[in-house]
Formats: structure tokens, C-alpha cells, sequence
């Protein structure tokens, strides 16, 4: 529970004249239906008094038994309440940031570590949920309003002081350091993406090579169909799957040859779409019909056996770990882990090379450094719509 009157609907489930469990201290306690008095459950109460909690509201955690009757029971009597609800979808969440205990970047950072699946997932989130990746963000929107701040002041008195060129020659350098940070960080913004959502991964080759076989070993289960018979995969199968810590989406398609027919050529066409749109492609081949070479990124595999299998694994991590950066908490590409972070990077980049074209014109100047520290405090929240706030918090489960 949060919200001013946490304690108030927590006193009432206690037993009468039951004082509250001290702060920050795990307390058995009989819960009561306050309307009838019937006991509901011995649980775990903590008490998280604002503004030290994670909403910064006044917040109460009641751990009761699993059962579905219970919780049933403990939600029904506390909703029976006065002014008391069940939570929206990332209500909490949305709290804490209208609250100032969070920016925007971290409560994304927070929806991404509910939603991680692998190891670099969860690197990545924590590196927004703690907050590293908004320090950086505040370092360089510091480093702008310091810059706008020296321009200013030769807007309003350098003309008079004589000190117009001095101020603006040393304000040009700490743009360009700035702008060069920004570039280098909007770069390799993909990395970061596809940490998040996925590395995409391809298998490509000829009809009856193996494709769909090798799709349901890698996933270890029968995921696609196999039969002798060429031109049984029509259509791109995906399966999501975890290789060396990453989030991997592997593609099953058509085979690719002359087409027979409107159906395999739809086919084929998808297939090659599907190369197009992937980060890696593995081309797979008949090893009696082809021989595999001597190659560092050859690997002879049977699907029947395993055999040659941890090979062609040692490939594609490596592959996938090129495509995705690294994927390191530390590494550059967690700055950028959505499309929303993209856009915004790239205005405030925009702005800052406007900035290096504009001269001597302090005013145009000053206008770019301000649009520019505008895009990063989107970025975190410090300005934007309600409507970006809807679609962030809309990702959350419910509560949370």
C-alpha cells in the first residue's frame, strides 16, 4: 500500500488496540476483516514511513500466505476501506517519479529489469534502474547550461565589458567535447536495442539443408517441422532462445531457389526479408552435398547426434556478442536502449552541430545550447508531455 493513509487501512486489519509495527521492522501479525472481525491470516508487516521509501508516499508491505483465498480475502477487506484502490499499471512506479525519487531513464530502467529474460538484459536494466545511465545524462546537460549560461552573459553584458570573443572562444571547445561525446553515444545506440529486444539471427540456405533441424537443436525441442520432403518451412518461424547471456531470436525460413509456384515464392521472398532484417545470418548447407571447409566460422553439426554442436555454439556467441556490443553495464550502447532515447539523442546532437555553425551570432547560439539541454531533459523526464508518461508506464504490470 502507498499513499498518506497506508498506516490508517493497516491499523485496521490489526487486532484493536495493536500498535503499529515500528519502522523498517519485519513484524508477525494477525490480519482481521475489519468489518466482521474474522481473521484473515498471520503475516510479515513492514512499515516504510515517507518520504524513505520507494514511492516517497507513506507505504505498508503485508506478507501473507500464497493461497489464492487468502490474498482474495486480504484484498477484498482492504478495498472495502475508504479512499483505498487497487494500484493502476506502474502506479507505484509513476509515484516515485512525480515524486522526484526517480528520473525517466530509471523507471525505464526498472520496467526493462521486470521484463529481463537473460543475463545482459539484466546488466543493462540495472545500469538504468541505479541511475548510472542519468548521471551521465546530468554531467552533459550540467556541461550545456554551463555553456549557455557564459553565452548569456555576453548576450547581456560582454559587449559592454569587452569580453564577448574571450567568453565565446572558451565555450566552442566544450561544445565540441560535448558534441564529440553525444555522436560517439548515438552511435552505438543500436548495441543497446538489441540487448533489449533481441538479437536477430538468420538461418539461410537451400531447401532440405537442414535449417528447420537445426532450428529445433539449438532450441531443444521440435519447434519447426521436419520432413524429407524440400519446401516444408513456407513461412519465417522465430523462436526466442538465450545464447552467451543475450537475448537471441532465431528465424527458420523457406529454402531459398527458383521458385515453384506463388506459395514458395512468397516464401523465398520472406526468407530474404528476413535476411535482410537480421544481425546475423548462418548459412546452412547439406554437409554430404557440400563438405564444410577449414574455416574459423565453419562448424559441421549433426542435428541427430550433437556432434559439432558446442562448435557452432562457440560461433554464434561470438557473433552475437560482436552484434550486441559487448553489452556491458559500462558500455557505451546502454545509454541508448529505445527508440524514445534515439530520437532524443539525435535532437540534442542536431542542436549542438547548429550550435558550431552558428559563429559569432551568440543569440542563435544561445537558442541551439538551450534546445539542446530541452532533448536531454526529455530524455529523463525533467520536461515532457503526459502523454510520453502514458506510454512509458503502460509497459509496467499492474501495481508495480
Amino acid at each position: 500500500m502507498s499513499g498518506p493513509n497506508a498506516d490508517t487501512a493497516l491499523q485496521s486489519l490489526l487486532s484493536h488496540g495493536t500498535a503499529l509495527p515500528r519502522p523498517r521492522t519485519a513484524t508477525l501479525a494477525k490480519l482481521h476483516n475489519p468489518a466482521t472481525g474474522q481473521m484473515l491470516d498471520r503475516g510479515v508487516v513492514l512499515r516504510f514511513p515517507a518520504p524513505a521509501s520507494f514511492t516517497g508516499e507513506d507505504v505498508v508491505e503485508l506478507h501473507v500466505h500464497g493461497g489464492a483465498a487468502v490474498v482474495r480475502s486480504v484484498l477484498d477487506a482492504l478495498t472495502a476501506l475508504p479512499g483505498v484502490r487497487l494500484a493502476e499499471p506502474g502506479e507505484f512506479t509513476r509515484r516515485a517519479f512525480e515524486l522526484g525519487k526517480m528520473d525517466l531513464t530509471e523507471v525505464e530502467g526498472v520496467a526493462d529489469l521486470l521484463a529481463a529474460d537473460t543475463a545482459a538484459q539484466q546488466r543493462q536494466a540495472l545500469a538504468h534502474a541505479s541511475g548510472e545511465h542519468s548521471a551521465r545524462l546530468e554531467i552533459w546537460r550540467g556541461e550545456m547550461l554551463s555553456c549557455l549560461a557564459h553565452t548569456e552573459a555576453v548576450i547581456d553584458f560582454g559587449e559592454e565589458e569587452g569580453l564577448a570573443e574571450g567568453v565565446l572562444a572558451g565555450v566552442r571547445p566544450r561544445i565540441a567535447a560535448l558534441l564529440s561525446s553525444l555522436e560517439q553515444h548515438l552511435g552505438a545506440g543500436r548495441r543497446g536495442q538489441l540487448v533489449r529486444s533481441g538479437v536477430r539471427v538468420a538461418l539461410m540456405g537451400r531447401p532440405n539443408a537442414g535449417k528447420s533441424s537445426l532450428l529445433n537443436a539449438l532450441a531443444g525441442r521440435p519447434a519447426a517441422i521436419v520432413a524429407a520432403q524440400p519446401g516444408t518451412t513456407r513461412d519465417a518461424l522465430e523462436v526466442a532462445l538465450e545464447v552467451g547471456g543475450y537475448k537471441v531470436l532465431v528465424t527458420d525460413t523457406a529454402g531459398v531457389r527458383a521458385a515453384k509456384g506463388e506459395v514458395e515464392a512468397e516464401g523465398v521472398r520472406r526468407a530474404l526479408a528476413a535476411a535482410a532484417a537480421a544481425d546475423v545470418v548462418a548459412v546452412v548447407a547439406d554437409a554430404a552435398a557440400h563438405p564444410p571447409r577449414r574455416s574459423p566460422s565453419a562448424a559441421a553439426v549433426s542435428c541427430r547426434t550433437g556432434e559439432g554442436m558446442d562448435t557452432l555454439l562457440a560461433e554464434l556467441r561470438g557473433a552475437v556478442a560482436a552484434a550486441a556490443g559487448g553489452g556491458g553495464a559500462a558500455d557505451d550502447a546502454a545509454l541508448v536502449t529505445r527508440e524514445r532515447h534515439q530520437r532524443h539523442l539525435a535532437a540534442a546532437v542536431a542542436a549542438l552541430q547548429r550550435h558550431q555553425e552558428a559563429g559569432p551570432a551568440a543569440e542563435l547560439a544561445a537558442e541551439e545550447l538551450r534546445s539542446a539541454a530541452r532533448e536531454l531533459g526529455r530524455l529523463t523526464g525533467a520536461i515532457d508531455t503526459e502523454a510520453v508518461l502514458d506510454s512509458v508506464f503502460s509497459e509496467f504490470c499492474i501495481g508495480k
